[in-house]
């Protein structure tokens, strides 16, 4: 196996959390988010409008197929108007089932998603990680997620619809983002990165929506780490830039983030409608609630994001 380039293990050593909240730590940057910053994000809601975030659950959702076994969702009626007596002037039910991976439309990746070296974060052996799911940092470990949620929305900061393809963003634009909304991102904020690119999911083109796609550079690892957030999400399928910037290190931000770091991360927001109502208002923060469905041993889980102002 070719090992990763020297380049990505100087920047893992810099951004390691392992230990930072003791040995058995399944959750990573989520343990910045305490009732303290909770209080704070529930006293931002002014006008109580809410603002959804998540893709609706259907077939015509992201996945096309690229990721192998990772399908849209496949919903099927099991009884329609049913009578539980085999009366129809009494009680009748219908009910309904879904089979769909559970990262394929807006989710929160679990931190035993991905591994490396047989590594998963704070050193847990990638081998906890079976057929029968992850016996140790799974989705279900993640808890509530409910805090301070900040938009950067980086192309109404450049001035355009949505990022060009394979737009590597910078810890500059970041901060061009900040100065736009007029927030600091700060400890225990729940990050919405803004590329734009669920754009062209929405026109149609599932293909082009996959790859290659904007998203965050090996440049914003250290950022989101000295600011301390507890989750990023972005409005790509991808999250990180893709292709990537280390030909011999395919997803270094994953890896960078799930493993060495701890953050929780999101994929497939739509921050479209958010993205209006803040430029609207001129309020970048809000309350948002994003738990994800605490399936068992599951290595992500989908999540129906809202944002409360």
């Amino acid at each position: 196996m070719t090992p990763m380039p020297p380049e990505f293990h100087d920047l893992a050593k810099r951004v390691n959390n392992w230990g930072r909240w003791g040995r058995d730590d399944q959750r990573g940057t989520l343990n910045l988010l305490t009732p303290h910053h909770v209080r704070a994000a529930a006293g931002l809601v002014r006008t109580g409008r809410t603002v959804s975030l998540s893709l609706p659950l259907s077939q015509d959702g992201p996945q096309t197929g690229i990721i192998p076994g990772r399908i849209n969702p496949h919903r099927t009626m099991i009884m329609c108007n049913t009578p539980i007596t085999g009366d129809t002037r009494q009680f009748c039910t219908s009910d309904d089932v879904v089979e769909m991976g559970l990262q394929a439309a807006t989710h929160w990746d679990a931190l035993a998603h991905v591994s490396y070296a047989g590594r998963l974060y704070n050193g847990f052996p990638a081998s906890v990680v079976t057929s029968a799911g992850a016996a140790y940092c799974g989705v279900d470990r993640i808890g509530q997620v409910v805090g301070r949620g900040v938009l950067l929305d980086l192309p109404r900061m450049l001035g355009v619809d949505v990022l060009p393809p394979g737009y590597a963003v910078t810890a500059a634009d970041l901060d061009a983002a900040e100065e736009l909304a007029r927030i600091t991102v700060s400890t225990g904020d729940l990050v919405l990165v803004r590329t734009g690119q669920l754009r062209r999911l929405k026109a149609g083109d599932r293909d082009g929506y996959g790859a290659p796609s904007p998203g965050p550079s090996l440049g914003t690892v250290e950022w989101f780490h000295r600011r301390d957030i507890a989750a990023v999400a972005t409005d790509n399928l991808t999250f990180e830039v893709y292709p990537g910037e280390l030909a011999d290190a395919p997803f270094a931000v994953h890896l960078l983030h799930l493993v060495e770091m701890g953050l929780l991360q999101g994929q497939n927001f739509d921050l479209e409608e958010l993205s209006e109502d803040c430029a609207d208002d001129g309020v970048y923060e809000f309350l948002l609630h994003a738990t994800p469905l605490p399936f068992r041993h599951a290595v992500g889980a989908p999540v129906a994001p809202v944002a409360v102002k």
